[in-house]
């Protein structure tokens, strides 16, 4: 760190890149109680193609970016108005699940049922480690729904990632 005559500091900081910002720009319908990949289709942006969006809905640690990440996932769950009992949204790493968060709930169908669950996190990850979210959603009949809409007000399902400056 160098601190110039006129006040100004230099040789400090960086970047939090890679960033990713993504949403579910369409609704995902997973089978009922069964764990789903929750599928970000539509980014905001990306600074190093980190992100696939179109097929394995996953973050890829980029070649020479190691270090700790910062990751927020949310997803707007409902199950069309039939009773929901357990809503739950979960950071895998790799294949295996390394955060989780549930929400459990016993609405009545005479009831709007819809609810948003978010997990956030710091992991450390090393070069080629891939971030995916999934989620599950519990109703007594019916099907299941992630979710996902285009206009900006309603992007309630979103996955934020990126990379803290160390």
């Amino acid at each position: 760190v160098t601190i110039n005559n006129n006040g100004t500091q230099t040789g400090f900081g960086g970047t939090n890149t890679p960033a990713v910002s993504a949403y579910m720009g369409a609704s995902q319908t997973p089978s009922d109680n069964v764990y789903a990949k929750i599928q970000y289709n539509t980014e905001l942006y990306d600074t190093d193609s980190a992100y696939d969006h179109s097929t394995n809905y996953r973050f890829t640690v980029p070649s020479g970016k190691a270090g700790k990440y910062f990751i927020h996932a949310e997803c707007y769950q409902f199950g069309n108005n039939n009773d929901e009992y357990n809503l739950e949204i979960d950071i895998y790493l790799n294949g295996s699940r390394v955060r989780r968060n549930q929400i459990f709930k016993n609405n009545t169908t005479s009831k709007t049922t819809g609810g948003s669950v978010s997990i956030s996190g710091v992991l450390d990850l090393s070069v080629s480690d891939y971030i995916e979210i999934f989620g599950k959603l519990d109703v007594s009949s019916g099907t299941p729904t992630f979710y996902g809409a285009s206009a900006a007000a309603d992007r309630y399902s979103v996955l934020e990632i990126f990379k803290l400056v160390e």
